[in-house]
């Protein structure tokens, strides 16, 4: 399969992953290497100068060993001799805890060998002190003997057990350097082999890098230079690629891009015209209709110049209904009051008429009064004339009687006949005052009925003076809508007139491009 039919992220990731497969088997090769080093190190560290270190403590140990014999010859106190027989078993052990801690140290061969042989030569040593200290206790009986045995036989212990430890520490000493040297013999060949592994890695590497980089960077650069053709308007390079990756998915895309983009210049070119000659005729018609919006504006001046005057005589007609409204609501008002005056007259001339009607019948009480008295004067008179001279005295009452009685009924025949005219005077005066109460009281219904006229025509022309203001508030906004409406036509003109140019501009643009 062709690589360019493999992803950018397949090529990267191939890349990537030889790149790590490399590293890590230099990587694996590393950490043998350094395991290698490591056990040479674990193995000076931890086996040949731990050996040493130990056949180094023995030495000295055996070396104090030899020394306190020495002292414990020389030495002629009992007690001092006690006190180095303890430093002796202290060096003993000590020799022993030293031996005991190199034993498992010792290596199979020849460190096994001398060490084996190391034993009996300590053994020896051991058992010479036990046979010098009776000779160094003996005093100076056995003082000679104690000196010659500490000089030969003690001394070839020692000897041969120091022998022994410097045998071994010669061998330790020859071990640790062969590790040593071993180790640096790895490290060498570690040395190369990283050296030629990295060196190939970065090979391989840059090699990758260069390939990786050429499959994405020729397409690439393909894409910039048609970009850049495009930018200069031609449109007539072929970008089509066989390719399945990312980059030829991008000069496929960029070739389709460059199609469609031919058609839509192509459509440009060919509706630039058509616009160009719609944007004219848009910018006549907007100047027509500029001169139509002013004309309208002008009459919507006027309009609401007329309807401003309108709306001052509907409001001075309100405030006239307003105020005439106020007069007949006071002239109800007064006619109210007539009207309880009235009625308050025709109450009065009605006790009036029952008054003079009560007068009437007292005076006809006495004139029956008058009458009685006046018969009651004739009975007295035939009764003094009948007494004779004794009832002169009493007819002369009687007749003075007779005489008031018949003036009292003359008075009261008078008062009747004046009370009765009163009377009818007053029947008539009820009657007529009656009547002017039903009269006012018709006044006064008609007057409500023309304040209540008066107050719808006050609303009504409230209401009307509202609606003509609302009117003339909408003449006026209907103004200002013509103005910014001529306001934006003329702006709509402009515009049209823009666009022509525009139009003009694109056409010429759009003959910069190159079609196929």
């Amino acid at each position: 399969m062709k690589l360019s039919n493999y992803k950018i992220g397949a090529k990267l990731g191939f890349a990537f992953l030889t790149i790590v497969a490399i590293n890590l088997l230099v990587g694996m090769f590393s950490l043998s290497q350094l395991g290698r080093i490591n056990d040479k190190v674990e193995d000076i560290g931890g086996n040949w100068l731990p050996s040493i270190k130990v056949l180094g403590e023995i030495q000295d140990a055996t070396s104090d060993f030899r020394l306190l014999q020495a002292n414990h010859v020389m030495s002629l106190n009992g007690k001092d001799m006690d006190a180095i027989d303890e430093e002796l078993d202290a060096a003993r052990l000590r020799i022993e805890a030293a031996l005991k801690t190199y034993a498992p140290m010792v290596t199979p061969g020849a460190e096994r060998a001398a060490y084996e042989a190391l034993l009996p030569s300590v053994a020896a040593l051991f058992e010479t002190h036990s046979r010098l200290a009776p000779l160094s206790r003996g005093g100076e009986a056995t003082a000679a003997k104690a000196q010659a045995f500490y000089r030969e036989d003690s001394f070839k212990a020692f000897a041969r057990m120091n022998e022994g430890i410097v045998k071994l520490i010669e061998i330790n000493d020859k071990g640790s350097a062969a590790a040593v040297l071993s180790s640096q013999e790895t490290y060498g060949r570690a040395k190369l082999m990283e050296s030629v592994s990295l060196l190939i890695s970065v090979s391989i590497a840059a090699a990758l890098a260069v390939w990786v980089t050429r499959l994405i960077t020729q397409p690439m650069g393909t894409a910039v230079q048609a970009a850049q053709r495009f930018a200069e308007g031609d449109l007539t390079m072929d970008l089509r690629n066989e390719g399945r990756d990312e980059t030829a998915q991008l000069l496929n895309a960029l070739d389709g891009m460059r199609g469609r983009l031919s058609e839509i210049v192509g459509n440009v070119r060919r509706n630039a015209d058509s616009v160009a000659t719609a944007s004219a005729e848009i910018a006549q018609g907007n100047q027509d209709l500029s001169g139509r919006t002013e004309q309208q504006a002008s009459a919507l001046e006027q309009t609401a110049a007329s309807m401003e005057q309108l709306g001052s005589t509907v409001s001075q007609n309100a405030e006239n209904a307003r105020q005439g409204n106020q007069l007949a609501q006071g002239a109800s008002t007064v006619a109210i009051q007539g009207g309880e005056v009235v009625g308050q007259v025709v109450e009065t001339m009605k006790g009036i008429n029952d008054s003079s009607k009560r007068i009437v019948d007292i005076i006809s009480v006495i004139d029956g009064i008058a009458f009685q008295t006046n018969i009651l004067a004739l009975n007295a008179a035939v009764e003094a004339a009948r007494a004779g001279e004794q009832g002169r005295g009493f007819a002369v009452v009687a007749s003075e009687v007779r005489s008031l009685a018949q003036r009292s009924a003359d008075a009261a025949k008078e008062i009747k006949s004046l009370i009765s005219t009163s009377v009818e005077r007053v029947e008539v005066g009820t009657a007529l005052v009656d009547k002017a109460g039903a009269t006012m009281q018709e006044v006064v219904s008609a007057i409500r009925r023309v304040t209540d006229i008066m107050g719808e025509i006050s609303s009504a022309s409230v209401e009307q003076s509202s609606g003509v203001a609302q009117v003339g508030e909408a003449v006026t906004q209907m103004d200002q809508s013509t103005q910014q409406n001529a306001a934006l036509v003329e702006q709509s003109a402009a515009a049209a007139e823009s666009l022509r140019n525009q139009a003009q501009q694109l056409v010429e643009n759009v003959a910069v491009f190159k079609l196929r």
